[in-house]
């Protein structure tokens, strides 16, 4: 850890490169420090603005709250590195190195024939035209009734990223008839049915109290990445063939997208209004380094795809109330 810190200090101070180590515990260590630099900006800028008051009062409150942040912000960079290495421990601390790009595009396949030709994923048919509605249901952290509505729709449309054919699959959320996130996720199939995650656009809206009309409005497009760019890659959404105990990386952009999920079992029980599975339901467990401590558990049943989202320790819960299979 010294000696990391050390290196990524020479790189700041001098502009120079030395040899650094490798793998997955070492990027851990250097996004815990790129945190701490984050935190520390974070900080200098809010002395900015506690400094532009008229008031020592005033200022003071500024300062005190801004500390109280900055603890909060670096104990959050301490969990994550905590977290990230639980990852790589799970990983044997091997690097993310996939069969994605130019050079692999003859081990996909033509994602327009999925369902023809090509046999889909059975924990993710992407047929064009499926389609899949949730409902929401339970308590948020605040105590405020869920009433999301989400829909997750198979297009036509495909998107070559790094020379790999990618099906564009949308992913609209919804209250009340208003949406407040509108996603296209893009995804692409191997020729042994495994399901990549290649990058995603994400629109993030948020109602204002206030506004006349009230109208969501676009706030952030937080969690977008793409394979390819600013050091992201692809990920693997979903294995054609699970193997219970294995951890996959399906999301894969340090500091912005960092989705795991650990194959859990082969033989789970749910159900929900559209679907329902008896002991051959894929359970995967959901999570991310970027927010410590928060988990989802994933039902999916074969030829169907995923049918509930439970969260442990909460009555949250999101089930599939509508399937239609093309």
């Amino acid at each position: 850890m010294n000696k990391l810190i050390g290196v990524l200090a020479g790189i700041l101070l001098t502009g120079n490169v030395f040899a650094m180590e490798h793998g997955c515990s070492a990027s851990a260590q250097s996004m815990f420090l790129a945190c701490g630099f984050d935190t520390k900006e974070g900080y200098l800028e809010g002395l900015a603005i506690c400094g532009d008051t008229n008031t020592q009062a005033t200022a003071d409150a500024c300062l005190a709250a801004l500390e109280e942040s900055q603890d909060e912000d670096a104990d959050e960079c301490g969990d994550q590195l905590e977290a990230r290495l639980e990852v790589c421990e799970k990983l044997d601390d091997a690097p993310h190195v996939v069969s994605f790009g130019e050079e692999f595009a003859d081990n996909f396949v033509n994602p327009l024939l999925i369902g023809g030709s090509i046999d889909p994923n059975p924990w993710m048919p992407l047929v064009q035209g499926n389609v899949w509605v949730y409902e929401a249901s339970g308590t948020d952290e605040d105590g405020e009734e869920l009433e999301e509505r989400v829909t997750v729709t198979v297009r036509s449309d495909v998107k070559l990223i790094q020379g790999i054919p990618c099906l564009v699959v949308t992913d609209v959320v919804s209250e009340d008839g208003e949406v407040l996130e509108d996603t296209d996720d893009w995804f692409a199939q191997d020729v042994d049915g495994n399901v990549w995650y290649c990058g995603e656009i994400s629109k993030n809206q948020e109602f204002f109290e206030g506004d006349e009309p009230e109208i969501a409005e676009l706030v952030d497009i937080e969690g977008s990445w793409k394979a390819g760019r600013d050091g992201a890659e692809a990920g693997m959404l979903l294995p054609f063939a699970p193997v219970v105990g294995r951890t996959i990386k399906t999301e894969v952009l340090l500091g912005d997208a960092e989705d795991v999920i650990d194959i859990e079992s082969l033989e789970g029980t749910e159900s929900a209004p559209a679907a329902s599975c008896t002991g051959n339901c894929l359970v995967t467990l959901d999570y991310t380094p970027l927010s410590p401590g928060e988990f989802e558990n994933k039902y999916y049943a074969p030829g169907v795809g995923m049918i509930v989202e439970t969260k442990p320790d909460s009555d949250e819960r999101l089930e599939l109330v509508e399937f239609i299979s093309n």
